[in-house]
């Protein structure tokens, strides 16, 4: 079973210290829900992102949902040889079960992720995504992988179908993919760094990668 981490998302509801600038509150209002209920995203909030530290990589929904999209429809989720987790900057930890299908329309998806703040469970009867405060390292620790593999440009260097025989023969690998735009991770990832490639390459590029590579060593 591959382990897919999406860490340090940039997805988050918009932080108290910017709720009041016109942007946050025009936006709210044309969705007809307060500044505190809708996501930060930089499309629409790029003018009040300049007031919050680290503003320049947050507010960034649409990596997470091309990640999703990408994870949930592949041939091994659909196989039962993966799950898939979304850790926010915030350290809360979305647990998202195989069956899920996540709103190929942005808008839509951005819905879904409020309702999931708001109600940390939807839908509420069936849990197909779940959210709880949780850091990275905690969220691994509960895992128990045999290993434990960081995405990273800066990373040892490996071609694409080698890594994928290496995930096939583990038992219970992890794999954690930055969900932000550029920099580095700001928490502690002490583990085995991989790069698939000798130039940066967007989350969602590296996702495919891993899961295609592995299903090639598995079906």
């Amino acid at each position: 079973m591959l382990h897919l981490v999406i860490a340090e998302a940039e997805l988050e509801l918009v932080p108290r210290t910017i709720r009041d600038h016109p942007a946050v509150v025009n936006y709210a209002k044309r969705r007809g829900k307060r500044p505190d209920e809708v996501l930060l995203d930089s499309t629409y909030h790029h003018a009040a992102l300049k007031k919050l530290s680290d503003g320049e990589r947050r507010g960034r929904p649409d990596i997470v949902h091309i990640c999703l999209l990408n994870a949930l429809e592949s041939i091994a989720n659909k196989e039962g040889k993966l799950r898939v987790y979304v850790h926010t900057r915030n350290d809360e930890v979305i647990y998202i079960k195989p069956e899920t299908r996540i709103p190929r329309n942005y808008n839509r998806f951005v819905g879904l992720m409020e309702s999931l703040f708001r109600d940390r469970a939807v839908p509420k009867n069936l849990e197909l995504l779940r959210m709880e405060e949780k850091s990275l390292v905690e969220l691994v620790e509960e895992i128990n992988p045999d290993e434990i593999f960081v995405m990273h440009e800066d990373g040892n260097a490996v071609k694409p179908s080698e890594f994928g025989k290496i995930l096939s023969g583990l038992r219970n690998p992890v794999v954690i993919v930055g969900g932000f735009p550029h920099g580095d991770f700001r928490s502690e990832t002490p583990w085995e760094r991989i790069s698939l490639y000798d130039a940066p390459l967007m989350a969602w590029t590296v996702v495919n990668e891993v899961i295609i590579s592995f299903e090639h060593w598995i079906f």
